[in-house]
């Protein structure tokens, strides 16, 4: 996991996302623990607060959870969740506004699906 101080995004929402990228990818599989606070702090010299507000967002949204005095896990069905969530953002985010545009555009669904299907070729 990486962090950019010059992006425009707080480092605790990096800090989720990377967290998050990382459940989904495996590395921290279900009900295994995920670094602490005091970790994240050290490894990226930051502020535990921050580091804290990135971890307890993940135990807000429900895909980690708090083992008293051991530390935070990551929960059945946390990767499930995680990519549920990210399908509906990758929905919101890229294929309405694309689908909005196509029809703007007059450009059929045949073409658009043909063009993703030649940008997906070029791209393997």
């Amino acid at each position: 996991m990486k962090l950019n101080t010059q992006d425009q995004k707080p480092i605790y929402l990096q800090i989720q996302e990377g967290l998050e990228n990382a459940i989904l990818a495996g590395t921290y599989a279900e009900e295994t623990q995920i670094p602490s606070t005091t970790e994240l702090s050290q490894a990226f010299q930051i502020n535990p607060a921050t580091a804290g507000k990135g971890v307890n967002t993940l135990v807000d949204e429900g895909f980690c959870y708090k083992k008293r005095g051991i530390g935070i896990f990551v929960k059945k069905g946390a990767r499930e969740m995680l990519k549920k969530k990210r399908q509906t953002a990758f929905k919101e985010t890229y294929l309405s506004p694309l689908i909005k545009e196509a029809k703007q555009l007059d450009i059929s669904m045949e073409n658009l699906i043909r063009w993703i299907k030649e940008a997906d070729d070029a791209n393997n």
